[in-house]
C-alpha cells in the first residue's frame, strides 16, 4: 500500500467559499482535511468568486479571522471571476471556478458541506477516467404523465453535443427507470486538467441554459443545471460511473453532510467525533461559533437532541420526513 501510495500522482483539492455559511464550512473542511492528511504534497485550494456584474453584492470572505484560520490550515484562496453565472445560479460556482485553478494539474473538486474524514492518498483516482459522487436520488428530470420519458430527455442532451447515447447507459437497469442513465450528484469530480474540464463543464451547462432541448421545455433546471451538464462532461472526457473503488469517497474518507442538522440525523458517530473533535479548539472555536447552526448544535450540544430522534441504522427513506422531524424541536438551522 505504501509503495503504491508513493507512485501515485499528486494533486490539488478544492472546494469554493464566499462569505456567510460557505465560510464556516470551508473552515470545517480545511480542519477534517488537514487532520487527516497531514503529508498532502498538492495544494488545498479555496476559490472565492469575486465582485463583479453577476453579483449584487461583494460575496467575498470579508472575516479576517476566517481567511487566517483557512490558511492556518494550509489553504490558499484563489479568486476567480464570474462571466456567466453569480447571484442567480451560485452553483454555477464551482463550474467557472476551474478555470482559476493549476492549468494541467490533476484535481478533486468537493462541496464545501463536506468533512474529509480519511486519507486521500488512499483513493486510487485515475485521473484521466473521470468520475463523481453516486451518492444521489432520483431528483432531475421529473417525468409528467405525457411527457418524454427519461430515454428520451437524457437521449435529446447527448444528441444536442454530439454524444453517444447508448454507450452511456447501464444495461443491467430497465428502460425508463432513473439508474439506466447516467447522473451524478455534483459534490466531488476529479479529473486530469481543470481548465479542460471546466471548458467542457462551461460550454455544455451555457448551452443547456440559453438553448434547451424541446425535451427538456417542461424541466425545471434550478438548482439542477450542474447536475444536468456533469454527465455530459463526463461522457464527453472518457470517464464512467464509478472509476475507483465504492466506499472511499462516500464512505471511510469524505462524508458530503449537505447541512450540520442533517449530519447529526443521519451520519455516523465516527463522522459526529471527527467534527467535533476537528473544530474543538479554542483559536477555532471562538471564531466559528458566530455560525449559529455550528454554536447550538456543536458547542451546545443540541446536535444530540437531533440525534436522539432517529435511529441512524434505520433512518426514514424520505429526507423529507427527516427535516419536519428536526423542525418541530426546532433545530433545523441553516
Amino acid at each position: 500500500m505504501v509503495k503504491n501510495k508513493a507512485i501515485r500522482k499528486k494533486f490539488n483539492v478544492v472546494i469554493v467559499a464566499q462569505g456567510g455559511r460557505l465560510s464556516y464550512e470551508a473552515v470545517i473542511f480545511a480542519t477534517t482535511f488537514k487532520r487527516n492528511n497531514p503529508n498532502f504534497k498538492g495544494k488545498l485550494l479555496v476559490a472565492e468568486p469575486q465582485p463583479g456584474p453577476k453579483w449584487h453584492d461583494d460575496s467575498r470572505i470579508h472575516d479576517p479571522e476566517i481567511r487566517a484560520l483557512l490558511e492556518m490550515h494550509g489553504a490558499e484562496i484563489v479568486p476567480f471571476e464570474s462571466e456567466h453565472f453569480g447571484q442567480d445560479y451560485p452553483h454555477g460556482n464551482k463550474i467557472e471556478a476551474l478555470k482559476a485553478l493549476p492549468k494541467g494539474e490533476p484535481f478533486v473538486f468537493f462541496d464545501t458541506d463536506t468533512l474529509i474524514t480519511g486519507d486521500l492518498s488512499d483513493v486510487p483516482f485515475d485521473f484521466d477516467k473521470p468520475c463523481a459522487s453516486m451518492k444521489r436520488t432520483n431528483t432531475w428530470p421529473t417525468i409528467e404523465l405525457y411527457g418524454p420519458g427519461y430515454g428520451d430527455t437524457w437521449k435529446s442532451l447527448y444528441n444536442k453535443f454530439g454524444l453517444d447515447f447508448e454507450s452511456s447507459l447501464d444495461l443491467d437497469q430497465p428502460d425508463e427507470y432513473w439508474e439506466r442513465y447516467m447522473y451524478f450528484n455534483a459534490g466531488w469530480f476529479f479529473y486530469r486538467c481543470p481548465h479542460e474540464f471546466g471548458k467542457w463543464f462551461t460550454d455544455y451547462a451555457v448551452a443547456i441554459r440559453n438553448d434547451r432541448p424541446e425535451e427538456l421545455v417542461c424541466q425545471e433546471l434550478h438548482p439542477w443545471l450542474d447536475q444536468v451538464a456533469l454527465p455530459l462532461v463526463i461522457h464527453k472526457l472518457g470517464g464512467a460511473r464509478r472509476t475507483i473503488p465504492e466506499g472511499l469517497l462516500d464512505g471511510s474518507v469524505s462524508c458530503h453532510y449537505r447541512l450540520l442538522p442533517l449530519l447529526y440525523a443521519r451520519e455516523s458517530d465516527s463522522v459526529v467525533t471527527e467534527l467535533e473533535e476537528a473544530i474543538a479548539h479554542n483559536k477555532i472555536k471562538k471564531v466559528i461559533k458566530a455560525y449559529e447552526p455550528i454554536r447550538k448544535l456543536v458547542y451546545q450540544k443540541k446536535g444530540y437532541k437531533v440525534r436522539a430522534l432517529f435511529d441512524q441504522n434505520n433512518l426514514p427513506r424520505k429526507e423529507q420526513f427527516i427535516r419536519n422531524q428536526i423542525k418541530k424541536v426546532k433545530l433545523w438551522l441553516r
